[in-house]
């Protein structure tokens, strides 16, 4: 379990947790109505300097209008009020997985429209306390309001999230070291609440689980893929056979679980799927041995090796060799490819990858590839001759706009260098879905159609490794990225171990890990929703 580093949240009342109308059936159109509750006489009024049939007197001689008119309107307007079931219901469901949560509420309101306010039905038990304006003679946005909030709750600003609806109240509440979120959208607010509080590896692995079996990869045109590829990343990742739905081969394998989809029915197997189904399955060395003569069969006269067991359909990638090199190295045959990789070599040198490639869809694809050719081999010659280059060519891309995918698969090379890539990281959190699961990203296109292929099974199953990683990974001296240079001489040396393997002990707790993100004296986190 990974506690969040929040303990307390305030909340605003009015547009937030409650829904009213400025609608009435009087004469007071509701832009009117808006303007009188931004009015000076109104801000007085809810700092309790006002009664209230002082305010709708000199409301009425402000806006040429009866007191009496304009007291209908406010009655008509306290009616129309409404406790929003879906923001309450978020409330229960973070109570209830944290029983540190602290709950307040802060409105700008008068003392005499909020006793109106307790009468309305709504789980006034869940909040620890309420504070309005009208009792503490301050009002948001004004520094004192927030400042007597904290003293009165004894709140670390650092460890207290904040929501309302107007930007310039939030803007005070960050000020002062709060996180502020602006309630713009309350599917957003929701998310982003859930992946604050909640601890997504927890989440994570519940998406997974609750998805067992179902984690099918989808075109960007909707159309569902049964494939092994992907499964075959989601088993590296995760070991848990349980969650994928593989199709088996035994010797050469294909993309597709059956005939191809949106392509030829009768695709032929390719290397790329074999060399991944070969190096996850571990299959019989004499059987691999056999798989790799063949493969070598397929390399043109440039040396390059090929993409599928069809001599008619001459393709070629560079993430697929980079796949192909990690089943020859793996087997201690890297040599046998030599020009492939001087192929490779020049692609990450030249930047080649950062458009993508034929068959997938972005640079941290060949990125992410490529350290996992490195993970399946000690071959120093193979380490030293790629590993500074890549850790360049990965720093380069940080904080890069990316998907899901792509930004778990930037934050686990960045981990593989021993670059701790905090900006990415935080992206990474924010893209958490409520079901826990992350939203897809695309792995790879159809070469002459550009359809685009992702998976959400393996943007989660990755996700999680990349918060796994960061939490183990000590803490960097700068706010950005910084190299360990222990870690990567300790990497060199390794031998033959795979994504998910940790590296790390993970007994620290999380916040600890996390304090880099928002440490006391250090600025707030921010949340445009």
């Amino acid at each position: 379990m990974l506690p969040s580093r929040f303990n307390t949240i305030i909340f605003d009342i009015g547009d937030v947790l409650f829904t009213w109308s400025s609608s009435t059936t009087t004469s007071i159109s509701p832009k009117v109505l808006r303007r009188i509750l931004a009015s000076p006489t109104w801000e007085d009024y809810e700092r309790g300097r006002l009664s209230e049939d002082a305010c709708y007197d000199l409301v009425g001689v402000e806006f040429s209008i009866d007191p009496s008119e304009v007291r209908r309107a406010f009655d008509q307007a306290r009616d129309s009020l409404r406790s929003d079931e879906e923001m309450t219901a978020l409330i229960r469901e973070l109570k209830a997985q944290d029983n540190r949560l602290q709950v307040y509420a802060m409105s700008n309101i008068s003392s005499a429209d909020y006793n109106v306010l307790q009468t309305k039905p709504a789980d006034w038990w869940l909040f620890d306390r309420i504070f309005t304006s009208g009792a503490a003679g301050e009002r948001k946005p004004n520094l004192g309001f927030y400042r007597h909030v904290l003293e009165e709750t004894n709140a670390n600003p650092y460890s207290t999230i904040f929501v309302d609806d107007k930007p310039e109240n939030v803007l005070s509440a960050r000020s002062l070291g709060l996180h502020g979120i602006v309630f713009h959208d309350k599917a957003k607010v929701k998310r982003a609440l859930r992946n604050l509080l909640g601890d997504p590896i927890v989440r994570g692995r519940q998406y997974l689980s609750n998805n067992a079996g179902k984690l099918y990869s989808v075109t960007d045109g909707g159309v569902e893929l049964r494939e092994n590829f992907a499964q075959l990343l989601i088993l590296e990742s995760t070991s848990n056979r349980s969650l994928v739905d593989l199709v088996e081969h035994p010797r050469r394998w294909n993309f597709f679980q059956g005939k191809g989809q949106l392509t030829t029915e009768n695709f032929p197997d390719d290397m790329d799927t074999t060399s991944l189904g070969c190096t996850i399955m571990q299959r019989d060395k004499s059987l691999v041995s056999g798989i790799l003569d063949e493969i070598l069969e397929y390399v043109d006269s440039y040396g390059v090796v090929q993409t599928y067991f069809d001599h008619n359909r001459p393709r070629f990638d560079p993430v697929v060799c980079v796949n192909i090199l990690s089943l020859f190295y793996s087997h201690g045959r890297g040599g046998d490819l030599a020009d492939t990789l001087q192929w490779v070599y020049g692609v990450l040198m030249n930047r080649a990858y950062l458009d993508g490639t034929r068959y997938y869809a972005t640079a941290e694809c060949f990125l992410f590839f490529l350290t996992r050719l490195l993970q399946k081999t000690g071959d120093t010659d193979l380490h030293s001759r790629l590993r500074p280059l890549l850790k360049e060519r990965v720093a380069e891309r940080i904080g890069v706009q990316g998907d899901a995918l792509a930004l778990a698969m930037r934050v686990l090379v960045c981990d593989y260098v021993g670059v701790r890539n905090e900006v990415d990281f935080r992206a990474l959190l924010d893209l958490q879905c409520d079901d826990g699961g992350w939203e897809i990203g695309w792995m790879y296109t159809y070469g002459s159609s550009g359809i685009k292929i992702g998976n959400r099974g393996l943007s989660t199953a990755l996700a999680i490794q990349a918060i796994e990683a960061m939490h183990a990974l000590p803490p960097s001296p700068s706010p950005t990225i910084a190299a360990s240079e222990t870690v990567e001489k300790k990497e060199v040396n390794r031998k033959h171990f795979s994504l998910r393997k940790t590296r790390h002990q993970r007994s620290a707790s999380f916040r600890k890990s996390l304090s880099w993100l928002v440490g006391v004296g250090r600025m707030p986190a921010v949340i445009h929703v």
